[in-house]
């Protein structure tokens, strides 16, 4: 195949970016906080119908535990291996923030904005229009997920069965600043409850057991445990008790996030949270949570980023650049599976998780175009 098949290709999906931004806009006004079942499910058939109206196929609904993912799948031939793609369509943001931040153009930057366009329902449509880019779809599989932003309980052994079939995975979670994501940290979340006393704290608070003070000393035993000099950070997030300002407080409670570069630390922080004790007669800590993502090295993406950069000079839209982030994926499970793994492939734009979030619309075209080479690439040839 002649290299100008890419370039083709690239201006017949710059040619549909006024479709994408319609796309976009259509997802981006279907409110799917990942909290919200109804919510999901809802936002599941819109997602299926864009899909099935881009790409022509119906997906296929996988339900687990009262969530509905989605799945589309094309056997693979022997000439084609299973390439996995992956996403999600639940957001951060909760039901109602249409209501003061809907989808908007502005037109002079060349940006969208809403909740979620950027993570990471434009990822979502330009997966959906590199698909159909395609001159054939055997052995890709697609599978996008409604918890990945709760630490993907439901749908992580979904992503791992996949990434164990799968000759790679091509996860279309927003860039940072326009660069792929090379290697990612593992993420840990952990809760304390502290279990005290009450009594009048006038009267007599020696009859209490002071759970806030249990909870003091834990804040410095946790933060005790970072190791900055290997990328290991314990950060304490939310915390609260007590019930009264005149009463001895009897519960309190520590969420701790945990987020680890290297294999072995997830482990040594597992550890001593758990060999952690309230220090106090009559007081009770319970611990829950644990690991929840190992971390995505970069050596799982190495080749992958070759193939990428290499598409990327094709097409006449890089140079790319590669970046190790402190944030999780669904890449970091299948990348701990084994498989190699190319993550930030969706938008270029910026703000995941702020408000503002914003997608540079030129971009997306030119993504999508980068997804249906490099899977053309991993097939053998363009």
């Amino acid at each position: 195949m002649t290299l100008d098949v890419p370039i083709r290709r690239l201006g017949d999906l710059r040619s549909r970016t006024a479709e994408m931004v319609r796309y976009l806009d259509r997802l981006v006004s279907v409110e799917t906080p990942s909290e919200d079942l109804a919510a999901c499910r809802a936002g599941a058939d819109v997602v299926g119908a864009v899909g099935e109206e881009i790409m022509g196929d119906q997906a296929e609904p996988v339900e687990v535990d009262g969530r509905v993912h989605l799945r589309w799948s094309w056997p693979a031939g022997p000439d084609r291996p299973t390439i996995g793609l992956i996403g999600h369509y639940d957001t951060v943001w909760p039901m109602g923030t249409l209501d003061r931040w809907p989808f908007t153009l502005d037109q002079t930057a060349g940006t969208a904005t809403g909740p979620g366009c950027f993570d990471m329902k434009a990822g979502i449509v330009q997966l959906f229009h590199a698909i159909a880019a395609l001159p054939d779809r055997a052995g890709l599989e697609v599978l996008l997920t409604c918890d990945e932003e709760l630490g993907s309980p439901t749908s992580q052994e979904l992503v791992r069965e996949l990434a164990r079939r799968a000759a790679a995975a091509l996860i279309l979670e927003p860039s940072a600043g326009g660069a792929l994501k090379t290697s990612r940290k593992g993420i840990g979340r952990y809760r304390f409850d502290v279990h005290g006393r009450a009594a009048h704290a006038g009267l007599e608070p020696e009859n209490g057991r002071n759970a806030l003070t249990v909870l003091g000393k834990l804040l410095l035993d946790v933060g005790a445990m970072a190791r900055p000099d290997v990328g290991t950070t314990v950060t304490p997030t939310l915390a609260a008790g007590g019930t009264a300002s005149n009463v001895v407080p009897a519960h309190a409670w520590l969420q701790v996030d945990v987020r680890v570069a290297v294999e072995g630390e997830a482990e040594r922080v597992d550890d001593q949270m758990r060999g952690l004790a309230p220090g106090m007669p009559d007081v009770t800590l319970a611990l829950t949570g644990g690991p929840n993502r190992p971390p995505m090295p970069a050596t799982s993406s190495a080749a992958l980023f070759a193939r990428a950069t290499a598409a990327a000079a094709v097409l006449g839209v890089g140079p790319l650049a590669g970046v190790a982030v402190g944030g999780g994926s669904d890449g970091n499970f299948t990348a701990a599976a084994g498989c190699p793994t190319l993550d930030g492939l969706g938008a270029v734009g910026a703000g995941a998780h702020a408000e503002g979030e914003y997608v540079v619309i030129a971009g997306m075209p030119e993504r999508a175009a980068l997804v249906t080479e490099l899977i053309q690439d991993i097939r053998g040839g363009r």
